[in-house]
C-alpha cells in the first residue's frame, strides 16, 4: 500500500474548472468554500492554500463565491463558452466578449 495521503480526488469525467484561483493573491481563508451554495469547493488541507475544486460540473455560475471573496483578484469566473459575456459597442460596433 501506498504512503501518501489522498484528501480528496477532483471528479474526472469533466475537464471543467468553473473559477481560477490566483495563488499570489488567495489567502486560503475558504469564505468561497462556506458561500458557495452546492459545496464545488472544499477546504484545503495545508493551511493558507487555495480550496480544492471538488464537483466543478456542478457549478450554477451563481457569483457567491467571487462576490464573497475579501481578496480582489484570489477568485475569477472562467465562464464555458456558450455562457461568456458579449457585448457591442454602440459606437464602433466592435463586438466585446469577457476573458
Amino acid at each position: 500500500m501506498s504512503d501518501q495521503n489522498v484528501f480528496a480526488v477532483p471528479n474526472v469525467p469533466t475537464p471543467s474548472t468553473p473559477v481560477k484561483f490566483n495563488s499570489k493573491v488567495c489567502i486560503g481563508c475558504n469564505n468561497c468554500v462556506e458561500t458557495c451554495p452546492i459545496d464545488v469547493f472544499i477546504p484545503n488541507p495545508k493551511k493558507g492554500e487555495q480550496p480544492i475544486i471538488l464537483h466543478p460540473e456542478e457549478c450554477w455560475y451563481c457569483g457567491c463565491c467571487v462576490d464573497d471573496c475579501p481578496c480582489p483578484g484570489a477568485i475569477e469566473f472562467n465562464w464555458p463558452l456558450p455562457l461568456k459575456p458579449r457585448w457591442k459597442n454602440k459606437e464602433t460596433g466592435k463586438v466585446g466578449q469577457a476573458k
